[in-house]
């Protein structure tokens, strides 16, 4: 199977039925397609494999004004380039492999391989936990397509962890067995990327300028795509420097070292090439942030969580990088210019350290706005007057079950305590989550807030009570006499509001 020319990729067309193209038709056919059809991660590698091959192609763009020019390029330039370079493309067979080591043997003669589930990350084998799937055991079978985009997801995103070791080139793989985080996933960080009508545009609007990877990454850190200068093992230098130090050689990595049997069932894998992560080196999809770290402001990559949903961090995600030592959200954010709105897709996969926990996806229709700094500072003011009300949700929980004598204040308690505020915090968060276009609303229109920047006057603000209210209610039942005493000293909790900001007076 060659990946340039055999179909391998989910779509979706722009009448809304699905198909399977190869990397040759994505380009050809990009403006017929609406979008890919993965799964978060695997959304994230492809665009990085599909940007490499196009940046290469055309060996930019060179500037901003190139950007501008170039679009009409990039079918034609990214056809050639796949043609030059198919024989590196070849998933099986005796000669090149695609993100595949040559000589690549067994540790030990007799020594059981891995099976190719490994490389899919939601499934439960090895030391894989489970995240959809019930099966960990089973024998699977994957058609060669889908092993196609399973090794490149696999090899942008595989925890670090105890691996197996192998003979490269008749030497061992390095790390005794052990290995570090692939670049995408390496502090479990958030990606976001511009999303256009159809995936042309799409991946024009990522493109990355010489002068910008210049900006960010200094001096000769363009690179060559790895399969132009393959390493022949981690010590071979030049190759290794480009592959890892390098904007076009990390675009797709070589993490792991891997290769497939020819009976698609099996494959010998073992740890790959080192990759810097942040600060060494910035993913272009990455958002860097200040956070506070003993007191002191550091510069940190955002990560994705399952407790914060990614709305939250939009004032983070929406900042333009602009050097190398700034903060700032994806770097194609540079290309976004205007007053016309646009997407932004926001995922990746959630980590705890080796252990991934789940994967998650938002879009959001921004403004352009949204872009300035003024916008992002009344965003960020909203979010965090929603994140006073959770406070306020917290201790109104806990004022409800101390009155009902289950102190959950009591340190020994302090589990069952988070627990019991948790139910309610979810239910607040997923509620005020459909309220988002109302805070874009009201940040995109500062003076709503008026002189006092009274924010429990806004339609958000509305919301926001709407939501604790009712989280508060769905958490704490108020049948018999007793519970409705609890609860009205709880709610009281909630309602005490500090100066003229009544909630009552002012939800509807």
């Amino acid at each position: 199977m060659n990946l340039t020319t055999d179909p391998w990729i989910p779509i979706v067309w722009d009448d809304g039925k699905p198909g399977t193209v190869s990397l040759t038709e994505i380009f050809s056919r990009g403006h017929q397609i609406r979008d890919l059809a993965v799964r978060p991660h695997e959304r994230v590698a492809l665009m990085r494999l599909l940007l490499c091959i196009a940046q290469a192609a055309l060996d930019g763009p060179t500037d901003n004004d190139d950007w501008r020019d170039c679009r009409s390029r990039i079918v034609p330039s990214a056809v050639d380039y796949m043609n030059k370079w198919k024989p590196t493309f070849e998933l099986f067979g005796t000669a090149l492999r695609f993100l595949q080591v040559a000589e690549l043997r067994k540790l030990k003669d007799g020594e059981e391989g891995n099976a190719v589930s490994k490389l899919d990350l939601a499934l439960a084998t090895g030391n894989n936990t489970t995240l959809f799937d019930n099966a960990g055991g089973a024998v699977r079978r994957f058609s060669i397509a889908q092993l196609g985009l399973n090794l490149l997801a696999f090899q942008c995103f595989s925890p670090g962890g105890r691996i197996g070791v192998a003979l490269w080139n008749g030497k061992e793989t390095a790390g005794n067995g052990s290995s570090d985080h692939a670049p995408c996933i390496a502090g479990a960080m958030l990606h976001a990327l511009v999303r256009g009508r159809h995936l042309l545009e799409t991946l024009h609007l990522n493109l990355l300028c010489r002068s910008q990877v210049l900006q960010v990454y200094g001096n000769d850190r363009w690179g060559r795509p790895v399969w132009e200068q393959f390493p022949d093992k981690a010590g071979n230098g030049a190759a290794l420097r480009n592959a890892t130090e390098t904007y076009l050689g990390r675009l797709v990595p070589l993490a792991r070292v891997a290769r497939l049997d020819n009976d698609a069932t099996s494959l010998v894998l073992a740890n790959g090439l080192k990759y810097p992560p942040y600060p060494a080196w910035r993913e272009p999809t990455s958002t860097v942030i200040i956070r506070n770290v003993k007191g002191q402001p550091d510069r940190a990559i955002l990560r994705a969580s399952l407790d914060k949903a990614p709305w939250r961090e939009l004032h983070s995600l929406t900042v333009k990088t602009i050097s190398r030592e700034s903060i700032g959200g994806p770097l194609a954010l540079q290309n976004i210019s205007g007053n016309q709105p646009f997407d932004l897709w926001v995922g990746g996969l959630v980590a705890d350290q080796a252990k991934l926990l789940d994967s998650l996806e938002s879009v959001f229709h921004l403004p352009t706005a949204m872009l300035a700094d003024p916008t992002q500072c009344t965003y960020e003011a909203g979010v965090r007057y929603a994140g006073d009300m959770e406070f306020r949700l917290r201790r109104a929980v806990s004022t409800y079950h101390r009155e009902l004598g289950d102190n959950l204040d009591r340190a020994e308690l302090r589990e069952q305590r988070q627990r019991v505020q948790s139910r309610a915090t979810f239910h607040f968060w997923t509620d005020i989550e459909h309220h988002v276009n109302d805070l874009l609303t009201v940040a995109t229109n500062p003076a709503l807030l008026g002189l006092d920047k009274a924010w429990h006057k806004t339609v958000w603000g509305h919301a926001v009570w709407r939501a604790v209210l009712a989280a508060y209610d769905r958490v704490c039942p108020h049948e018999t006499s007793r519970q409705m005493r609890a609860y009205a000293l709880g709610r009281k909790t909630l309602l005490a509001a500090p100066d003229d900001r009544n909630p009552e007076m002012e939800t509807e």
